[in-house]
This record gives C-alpha cells, sequence and structure tokens, in this order.
C-alpha cells in the first residue's frame, strides 16, 4: 500500500482562539486512515488545491494550482510526510498507481475528534485555509438534491386515489389541478384524448387503444392471427361479428345441430361497446340473439361459451392480470407478478334452459356480482369473493397443479395478444403523433380477462384499455347508509402496479439510459424456454420484499417482451405488413389507403405482372374496400375529428394483401404464402426509392401518371409534325420506370416544387 500523506496545516490564523478543527487539505480524494500511516514534517503543498474541485477559488489559489501540477510527478514519488503532532491526527492517501482506479471520486474523510469533517476553502495571505462549509451554501449536498418527478393528474378520475398513494411513496410532485408548465408525466383516466395540448412528457394511454379493444376490432386482430398461427392462436373462443356474420353464426348452429341431434351448444353474446357486464347474456339459439331492426341494430360478438371452467369452492372465477405496454418501438411488455381473482357468488352449474339467465352463477364481473347478497367482502387475500391471485396459485400448488406451466401458457398468452394488437396501434399512434410532430411518448396497463378451463388452459375473455383502479367499494354501514370503505385486496395490488409502473417510466432513468430496476428482465437466449416466476409462491399475506438503496418493495411489474423475443419473433407476420402499409400512407394523420397510394405499392413492389394486371388490381382494392367500409364504422375514439370514410384501411389492406400472396405463391400454408410476399416486397423496397419519404413516394406515384400521360401526348404529336424523330422524341419524354434511378430525382425536384407554392404547414408536411 502507498504510504503518500497528503499535507495538513493549523490554521494559525483561528488556533489562538480555541478552534483546532480548521485544517489545510490540498485535494479531496478517497484517503485511507489507516494506524501504519508515519507521520512527517509539514510540506510544501504540491497536490492540486481543493479550490478547483469546488470551484470557489480565488486567483492565488489557482495559482498555487498550477504550481502543483508541475509539482505532482515528483512528489508522488515521495513516500512519507510528517505533519505536526500537536494536531493529533494523521491522514494518509492512496494516489501513484491507485490515482486511475479511484476515477475522479472526490471524498474527503478526516480522523478528527471522531468525526469526518467536511469544508470549504479560504485563502490567507500565502496559507490555505479549511473552514465548515454551511449548508445553505450553493454546491452543499443539501442543494443538489434530485428534481422530484412532475404527474398532473387532473385527468385520473377513479384510479385517483391509488395513484395519490403511489406518487407519495416516490415522493414525487403531483399536480391534480394541472400545471401550466409541462410536466413529466400526464395521468389521464380514459383516453389518450382527455388532453389534446399535450406537446412533451409521457401519457399513460395510447392513441387507439380504446378503439382496438373493443371486442369487435380485438376479435377481428385475433382471428387474422389465428389464420396465419392456428395452432398458437387457438387461446380465444370462436366468435362471430354481429349483425354482418349473423348468417354465418345460424348456418354454424345448424351444422352443430345436424352433426349431432344431442349436442346443445351454448354461446354468449356481448355488446361491441359494452363494459361491467352491460348487456351481456347466453343463448343455445340463433333465434334468440336480440337484434334491433333496421339501421340502429346494435354491435356485438357472439362467442362460443366455456362451459367447462375451473372451479374453487364449487364456484366459477376468472384472473384479472395487468401488463403494462411500456413502448410500441421497440416492443416492451411487462406482466405484474400479482392479480386479481373474481368470483361469482352462485354455485356453478353447466348451462341449461333454466339457469342461462343466472347472471351471478355465468358472469364473473365483479360489477355483477357486487350486487348479490353472497358477495363476501374480506380483508385477508385468500378469502371472500375477490382474491389475489397468488393466494389462488398456492391452493393450486398445494393440490399438486404445476403452477410454473400455468404461468408459462398464461404469459404466451399476453404476449401473442399484444402482438396481435400492435399492428393497428402503430397506425394510430403514427396519425396522432407523426414523426417530426412535437407529441408526448405512450404508456398503458391493460387489463386482461382470463379464465382457466377444467384441465388448466388459459382462456382469454376479452382485454380491457381501461381496468378499474378503485381501491375502495361501496358498503352499507348502518341500513340504507352506504360509503366508501378501503379494501385492502385491491389496494394491495393496484397501488404496486400503479406504483412501479411511474418507476419504469421514471424519466431520469429513460433519459439517462440507466438500466431498469430489479425485476425488469433481460434479453432470454435462444430456445430458452418460458418457466417465469410464480407470483409468490410462498404463503398467502406474506409481506413483499424491499429493494435496496431506496426502500421501495422490489417491482411487481416482470418483464416478458423482449426478454422472449426470439421465442415469438415468428409471429410478426402482420406487423411487417402494417410497416408496408405505413410507408405508402402519404400524408400525416391519414389512416387509409387511397388507390393511387395502392398501386404505387403494387409498381413499387414489381408484383403486377401478366397474371395480375393493373386493371385486377384496381378491381381487387375497390371490392375490398367496398365491403370493409360497410362493415366498419368510424375509427377514431371520441373527440376526435372524424376520419375518411374512404380508403383501405389496415386490416382491408392486409386482407388484400393475403389475397396476393395466395396467388403469386404455391405454398400450402397462408404464412408461408405471406412471408414469400413480405420477403419479395422488402427486397424491391430497399432500392433507391427505400430512402424517399413517404409523401415523396406518393408524389412520384401521381407525378408519375401525369408525366406518362405528357410524354405519350407529346410523342404522338412530334410524330405527326415529323414521322422520322418520333423514335427520339419518345425516349426523351417518356419518363423513366417507377423504381429507376431516374425516378426518385424526378419525385424530390416535385416535392421541392411544392413546397415552394406551398404554405408552412403543408411543406413540414411534404417534408416529413
Amino acid at each position: 500500500m502507498s504510504d503518500h500523506a497528503v499535507k495538513v496545516e493549523p490554521d494559525h490564523t483561528t488556533a489562538s482562539s480555541g478552534n483546532k478543527d480548521n485544517v489545510v487539505v490540498t485535494e479531496e480524494l478517497v484517503l485511507d486512515t489507516s494506524p501504519a500511516a508515519s507521520l512527517s514534517p509539514p510540506v510544501p503543498s504540491c497536490v492540486p488545491s481543493a479550490a478547483g474541485v469546488q470551484g470557489s477559488a480565488t486567483p492565488l489559489a489557482s495559482k498555487d494550482k498550477a504550481r502543483s501540477r508541475s509539482k505532482m510527478g515528483r512528489d508522488d514519488r515521495s513516500t512519507e510526510g510528517k505533519v505536526n503532532t500537536d494536531i493529533g491526527y494523521a491522514i494518509s492517501t492512496h494516489v501513484g498507481k491507485h490515482l486511475n482506479r479511484l476515477r475522479g471520486e472526490k471524498v474527503l474523510q478526516i480522523k478528527c475528534a471522531g468525526r469526518v469533517m467536511q469544508g470549504k476553502q479560504e485563502t490567507n495571505g500565502n496559507s490555505t485555509h479549511h473552514r465548515p462549509r454551511d449548508r445553505h451554501e450553493p454546491g452543499n449536498k443539501h442543494q443538489r438534491k434530485k428534481k422530484p418527478v412532475t404527474v398532473d393528474t387532473s385527468k385520473a378520475k377513479t384510479s385517483l386515489e391509488a395513484l395519490k398513494m403511489s406518487i407519495k411513496q416516490l415522493k414525487w410532485k403531483e399536480f391534480p389541478l394541472g400545471r401550466r408548465a409541462a410536466c413529466d408525466i400526464y395521468w389521464h383516466g380514459t383516453s389518450f384524448h382527455d388532453n389534446d395540448h399535450i406537446v412533451s412528457g409521457q401519457v399513460n394511454k395510447f392513441p387507439g387503444m380504446i378503439e382496438m379493444l373493443k371486442k369487435i376490432n380485438l376479435s377481428r386482430a385475433l382471428r387474422t392471427m389465428h389464420e396465419l398461427f392456428p395452432e398458437e392462436y387457438n387461446f380465444y373462443p370462436r366468435s362471430w361479428i354481429l349483425p354482418d356474420e349473423y348468417q354465418q353464426f345460424s348456418a354454424q348452429i345448424r351444422g352443430l345441430k345436424d352433426s349431432d341431434a344431442a349436442a346443445h351448444r351454448t354461446f354468449i353474446v356481448k355488446p361491441d361497446s359494452g363494459s361491467q357486464g352491460e348487456g351481456i347474456y347466453l343463448i343455445r339459439e340463433a333465434s334468440e340473439v336480440r337484434l334491433a331492426a333496421g339501421s340502429q341494430a346494435r354491435q356485438a360478438v357472439v362467442q362460443e361459451y366455456v362451459q367447462r371452467p375451473l372451479l374453487i369452492d364449487k364456484l366459477k372465477f376468472d384472473i384479472r392480470l395487468y401488463v403494462l405496454v411500456k413502448a410500441l418501438e421497440p416492443l416492451q411488455i411487462y406482466i405484474a407478478k400479482e392479480g386479481l381473482t373474481r368470483f361469482c357468488t352462485e354455485p356453478y352449474q353447466e348451462p341449461n334452459q333454466k339457469n342461462l339467465s343466472h347472471v351471478f352463477m355465468h358472469l364473473t364481473n365483479y360489477s355483477l356480482n357486487v350486487q348479490s347478497d353472497n358477495f363476501v367482502h374480506s380483508d385477508s387475500q385468500s378469502t371472500g369473493s375477490k382474491r389475489t391471485f397468488s393466494s389462488v396459485l398456492y391452493r393450486l400448488a398445494s393440490k399438486g397443479v404445476d403452477i410454473k406451466k400455468v404461468w408459462s401458457d398464461v404469459i404466451s398468452l399476453v404476449i401473442k395478444t399484444v402482438i396481435a394488437l400492435v399492428p393497428e396501434l402503430k397506425v394510430h399512434y403514427q396519425a396522432d403523433i407523426p414523426p417530426g410532430k412535437p407529441g408526448p411518448t405512450c404508456f398503458q396497463i391493460l387489463g386482461f380477462d382470463i379464465l382457466l378451463t377444467k384441465n388448466l388452459k388459459p382462456v382469454l375473455l376479452e382485454v380491457n384499455s381501461n381496468p378499474s383502479m378503485r381501491i375502495e367499494h361501496e358498503q352499507e354501514v348502518a341500513p340504507g347508509v352506504f360509503q366508501y370503505v378501503s379494501s385492502p385486496v385491491d389496494e394491495d395490488v393496484k397501488v404496486c402496479v400503479i406504483r412501479d409502473t411511474l418507476r419504469l417510466m421514471d424519466p431520469g432513468i429513460n433519459k439517462h439510459g440507466h438500466p431498469p430496476p430489479a425485476g425488469g428482465g433481460g434479453a432470454a437466449q435462444q430456445g430458452t424456454v418460458i418457466t417465469s416466476w410464480p407470483p409468490r409462491a410462498g404463503p398467502p399475506d406474506k409481506a413483499p420484499e424491499e429493494e435496496p438503496g431506496d426502500g421501495l418493495p422490489t417491482l411487481c411489474l416482470k418483464q416478458v417482451y423482449p426478454k422472449y423475443t426470439k421465442q415469438f419473433q415468428y409471429l410478426c407476420l402482420v406487423d411487417r405488413i402494417a410497416t408496408l402499409f405505413l410507408r405508402f400512407l402519404g400524408i400525416k394523420g391519414n389512416m387509409r389507403l387511397g388507390p393511387t397510394a395502392f398501386r404505387t405499392f403494387i409498381r413499387c413492389c414489381k408484383l403486377s405482372n401478366s397474371n395480375l394486371p393493373m386493371a385486377s388490381v384496381d378491381i381487387l382494392y375497390i371490392d375490398i374496400t367496398r365491403r370493409w367500409a360497410a362493415s366498419t364504422q368510424d375509427s377514431r375514439e371520441a373527440g376526435q375529428t372524424p376520419t375518411q370514410t374512404h380508403g383501405m384501411g389496415l386490416q382491408a389492406f392486409v386482407e388484400a394483401f393475403f389475397q396476393l400472396a395466395g396467388r403469386r405463391s404455391k405454398a400450402a400454408l397462408l404464412r408461408d404464402q405471406v412471408a414469400s410476399l413480405l420477403e419479395v416486397c422488402e427486397a424491391h423496397l430497399d432500392g433507391p426509392l427505400s430512402a424517399l419519404p413517404v409523401a415523396a413516394a406518393a408524389a412520384v406515384s401521381l407525378e408519375d401518371r401525369r408525366s406518362l400521360s405528357r410524354g405519350r401526348a407529346m410523342a404522338r404529336e412530334a410524330s405527326k409534325l415529323s414521322p422520322s424523330s418520333s423514335s427520339s422524341s419518345s425516349s426523351t419524354t417518356h419518363p423513366p420506370p417507377l423504381c429507376s434511378p431516374a425516378a426518385p430525382r424526378r419525385a424530390v425536384s416535385h416535392d421541392q416544387r411544392l413546397q415552394r407554392s406551398r404554405h408552412g404547414p403543408l411543406r413540414t408536411n411534404l417534408e416529413n
């Protein structure tokens, strides 16, 4: 160990008054107060002054600092020094070869009267002194506290109480009435558009999420994935969209009766925009569907009913899991380790004609069962009509159930469902926050409702864009007197979910690229099997462990994607189709593909040939667009401007892509056909045109058609005047092929002309 000593001198100015705590220290370093350090007489200052570190040096101190640099090399070879023995203390430090290891740490430790001192440097003539630093002076550690994260909770609504508790635990700053200046996080209760004036920060809602998680759109997205991967997407009950597919549903019931007259299947009808169990009912015949007449027919989804669910205490139950979608690009998914189980309040029996209307037996919705006289409010996590998911898993494990396998299947279900939703969400996101436009980033907590069958297979019931975050319930405290009282089970689960979501979205962590806190997970190795945690596999009511350092519990959110990317990457075919779709949209805020843009897509990917002429392309576009226009409503959320009623949306484009893939490929499976066509398109788009902005690509199509028309007209005129020059005239006036190197140059020049002739906002749109 190096015994190099740092010079320390008594403060002769104040020593006479009895103050012996003021000493001279020439550098703030990590010091060693080892008893083996020897004492030596004072030597001239040779180490940079501490004032250089604290930023308050006088001119004389700066000169001493300059002289000290020139002498450092010589004095570093010194092995011992002495100090005045009247002070009664010694200081030694590691320097020289250990200086690089210190990496600039500036920590002063002075062993004097049993305490560690910090001082501020003063100069008096030729001597330099230290005095105790006032705690309110600039540069003091008390003045360098981390700036608290600001959260706007003015739109939080029903999640307000849990959010307030989470902010208080994190010691962040809440603005319940909003703030004129920008906040770091905005917490909305319903939609991304609760506040349309946010240009920075983070919002806890994605644009378009409400629409995507309506029953019809969710069913369509999962149906599309089931066409590509029938074995992977068999966790969602077979569904029909009403009234559009009523005839197909009726034919299905007739077919079941013809094949087995004794079979009586049960179906459940769910309104498209329903929530909290409103409007849900069971049927056994197609004629029992309640459809209003005329154009006022209410849209709904009818599904096969799961007749043999897993029962506990003879009661049917479902699982509410909380899933955080932290980002779309790249996709990041977290699952809460703890969830809720909601029990029915009437013993379960398989459905028959007599009990179809018993909602307390068949429907697990909390908002319905809480109205039952049999509903039990409990302070325990393992009893009552609402319990924690970990208590149910603990009970299943005690009966020999492999709960790791159950969790593996649940995680797989969640990841596959989010992958099915992401393509459409990206279209909504780009329509509301186009590239280059100021806007916030988004994240969102989703509520997955999952049912376990008798053989422990998880079945997805629905996904909620606004899961309830209430931590209290209404209770009758006296006859006819109701008040809201705290629900310990809800508080334990929901406060943790909100608090740890905020921790993951901490702008300080995201800005500086720090790794996520413990529990975030990392990238999985290829071939890894999903055997993730069971949530607290111990007895229920056990307190969570605290995370060292900040006093907060360990994160209750577990990263599952991109941790398991390699296992699910092959499912992202529709996401790649959505990338093509976004590329050719052309106009900011647009969510539908026009006929010109669709033809541009066909040309750029070189899909037109003798088997698929452009006339067939136009017919394909018209047929699919008309069919989807008749079956879809306005795809924007409440409060937004109406979208185009004409054009091809993403789901229609996916259908057209499937048809094009079937014409070009002879593969037996649809997913192989689609993958083959994607490779063709992506290979052609990697050429010169791929570097153009989307608006420029649309301009290429329009300008190409106009140039082609003008060129042919000029060629015809030239041939009339001079037949001999017709060939040369044609070669010079006809535009080059669309994907040739000259086409991008023409598109860019056309784009520049448009920029010069239009106003600023449109110019910005074209540039992006």
